[in-house]
């Protein structure tokens, strides 16, 4: 049985099969193995680990055969289109995680010249760069350390990548693109040429690249991979993420363009309370009594599953909520209720970090100790 949605770096639609993914795209399952690997260095394992939500790899093994040896160095980013809800925090959270476990350089790109080539969009530069200075305050909120992390905009920062993004693209020819992307004769030549400027960011250092991401990126790792021998370079190493379920069912992932499947990162907690009330898709029975006497269906609860991957780190608690909803103690309302408080108590504290971030933005792009290393350097 083939994966039944459709998977793009641009487009998630339908019901994901992971498992196919794996095969498809030729990755790994993170196995116990791998886990105990990673805590012997980390004493511990992130919540979005231990539940599976970062669920398969490629070449993590050698990273962490690297870790006490050469190094490595983090790479991640986002493409700036509107504002960022919980599902685009996610990847920047375990990333800060592995950074201070790890110690290590992290780089993050923001892709407003991307999201300006895209067709579907719409969008003019000046709105992707006006919603990359707003995504960047969330990326910061979320802890990074000033000195080991450098966030740039493409726009701004290509003059120092353009020298080695020519030679990444004079190795790939259209039909590999449009092989590896869908791209068609309509596609624009800026978005052809883009997957280059996506590249460069993984040999920035000469260490091997691990990039934290959802699995709806991939292609450009691939291509990556097929290009990096030529030039003499390190092939990245992958980690990949599920996608957290919109609100509105478990298929897909969340949009920014659809408030009705996201809580933005800058909702309130009526706003908050509304949607989940309104919108979170529920594995309960239609009446009280019938769920009470059949219990309800946590696998496809949209509430259960955001506390499992993220909200109720607590597995002894997220076993009594998942046994109490089965069994009918727990009633749709009462979990949307837990959730609600939980998600709140985050929110209110992100965007507590997200307004003092504003007087970080230039640490982080120009003045931090990394961000002057990398203005100062030309990549050939």
């Amino acid at each position: 049985m083939g994966n039944e949605g459709k998977i793009t770096p641009w487009e998630v639609e339908g019901k994901v099969n992971y498992g196919e993914i794996v095969k498809e795209f030729g990755l790994k399952e993170i196995n116990e193995e791998i886990l105990e690997k990673i805590k012997s260095f980390t004493g511990d394992l992130h919540v979005l680990l231990r539940r599976k939500y970062f669920f398969a790899h490629r070449d993590l093994d050698v990273v962490l055969n690297e870790a006490k040896t050469n190094g490595f160095f983090l790479y991640t980013g986002r493409g700036p289109s509107g504002p960022m809800h919980i599902g685009h925090l996610i990847p920047f959270m375990f990333t800060k995680w592995l950074q201070d476990k790890f110690k290590v350089n992290v780089y993050i790109e923001l892709t407003d010249d991307e999201k300006f080539l895209e067709p579907k969009r719409k969008l003019s530069l000046e709105e992707t760069r006006k919603w990359a200075y707003e995504n960047i305050l969330d990326i910061i909120a979320v802890g990074f350390d000033e000195n080991k992390t450098f966030i740039f905009q493409d726009t701004e920062y290509i003059r120092n990548m353009y020298p080695l993004a020519i030679k990444i693209a004079k190795k790939i020819n259209f039909s590999t693109v449009k092989a590896v992307f869908g791209f068609t004769n309509e596609t624009n030549i800026g978005l052809i040429f883009f997957p280059a400027l996506e590249i460069v960011p993984t040999f920035f250092e000469d260490k091997i690249c691990l990039i934290p991401a959802g699995i709806d990126q991939d292609p450009f790792w691939r291509l990556q991979r097929d290009v990096a021998d030529a030039l003499g370079k390190r092939k990245s190493a992958q980690i990949h993420s599920k996608f957290l379920p919109p609100l509105t069912g478990i298929e897909g992932k969340m949009s920014a363009s659809k408030p009705e499947t996201s809580i933005y990162l800058t909702d309130d907690e009526k706003t908050v309370r509304e949607k989940i009330y309104k919108h979170a898709f529920s594995g309960g029975q239609p009446t009280i009594e019938l769920h009470r006497k059949l219990g309800g269906n946590p696998d496809i609860d949209v509430s259960f599953q955001w506390l499992k991957t993220l909200f109720e780190e607590d597995d002894n608690k997220l076993k009594k909520i998942e046994e109490d909803y089965r069994s009918g103690r727990l009633l749709t309302g009462e979990l949307k209720d837990i959730l609600i408080e939980k998600l709140v108590k985050f929110l209110q504290e992100h965007q507590r970090r997200r307004e003092e971030a504003k007087e970080k933005v230039k640490d982080f792009k120009y003045d931090g100790k990394l961000a002057k290393e990398m203005w100062e350097k030309v990549f050939e």
